[in-house]
């Protein structure tokens, strides 16, 4: 029997991805996009999925949540999923483990605050670990984390400890000629992310550090890479999870959702699929692990 769910993701970077991420922090016109975003790219969205009637998963960073907090409520009332995204979109390579420690404790008493729960789910800034992110998510007691990529529909169990060499070219080769190794299974539900289902890399135009022009055609990124990838899951596999990033700094922009409502029409035609949070993603997994597993001939 087929079981697939689709999950939207919506990483409400806003002015903290300029702080954090995309060089803005002492540009006053960029970080006006992201109080764009948070002012009016949120609320477009909460209508949309409103006017859709689908649930979401938001991942906020505390920055967001204290600078647009009545917009956060808008999503908190709208029944959305709301999880950990860092406070100002910080890279956790770059952060100490107990910097990244206190910022996830933070992040999880500001969400609470909204919701009046405690966040089940985490997602890591940058979509970047650090040596110390695992250990953190398990502590904390997360029920899923949401930032690599090993599998593409399949949600899988975060690990603890994997390891591999870097090359060092001023030792001998032995020294790296090591293959990857993996480390301990946790019972944190790892659910799966693509650059290639999320509209950053391609539609976000960013100065610094690295000019990118960030003018894709949005119905070409939805033909050629969205629909493809979920027709992929629908007719190859015929099971697993499709999660599609979105930012309220790309599609909550006018010219953005009309795209994002056709595709969101375009999976509800499909009889097999449906809209899920990743909250209840994770919970379909922890009960019955095989529940995602493909149906079809392709992995």
């Amino acid at each position: 029997m087929s079981n697939i769910d689709v999950a939207i993701g919506v990483d409400a970077d806003c002015v903290a991805g300029w702080l954090g991420s995309y060089g803005g922090e002492d540009s006053p016109a960029d970080l006006s996009r992201g109080l764009s975003a948070g002012n009016e790219g949120i609320s477009r969205l909460v209508q949309l999925f409103d006017d859709e009637d689908i649930d979401t998963s938001w991942y906020i960073p505390g920055h967001t949540i204290e600078t647009f907090r009545d917009e956060v409520d808008e999503v908190a009332a709208g029944g959305h999923e709301i999880g950990v995204h860092g406070y100002s979109h910080e890279n956790p390579t770059d952060l100490a483990r107990e910097q990244e420690d206190a910022i996830i404790e933070a992040s999880m008493d500001l969400i609470e605050d909204v919701t009046g729960e405690q966040p089940v789910g985490h997602r890591a800034s940058w979509w970047e670990y650090s040596e110390n992110t695992p250990e953190l998510v398990e502590k904390h007691g997360f029920l899923y984390d949401s930032s690599l990529m090993e599998t593409q529909f399949e949600p899988t169990w975060m690990r603890i400890g994997d390891s591999w060499e870097k090359i060092d070219y001023d030792q001998s080769p032995e020294t790296w000629m090591e293959p990857y190794h993996y480390g301990e299974e946790t019972d944190v539900v790892e659910i799966p992310i693509s650059w290639y289902r999320d509209d950053i890399p391609p539609m976000l135009f960013v100065k610094q550090p690295n000019y990118h022009a960030g003018y894709k055609d949005p119905a070409m990124m939805y033909e050629q890479y969205y629909k493809r990838q979920f027709d992929f899951l629908c007719d190859r596999r015929e099971a697993g999870v499709y999660t599609l990033t979105i930012h309220p700094d790309l599609h909550g922009l006018p010219h953005m959702i009309d795209h994002l409502e056709e595709f969101i029409q375009y999976v509800k035609s499909q009889g097999d699929a449906e809209f899920k949070t990743l909250e209840e993603i994770a919970h379909t997994f922890k009960d019955d692990p095989s529940a995602y597993e493909s149906q079809g001939d392709y992995v």
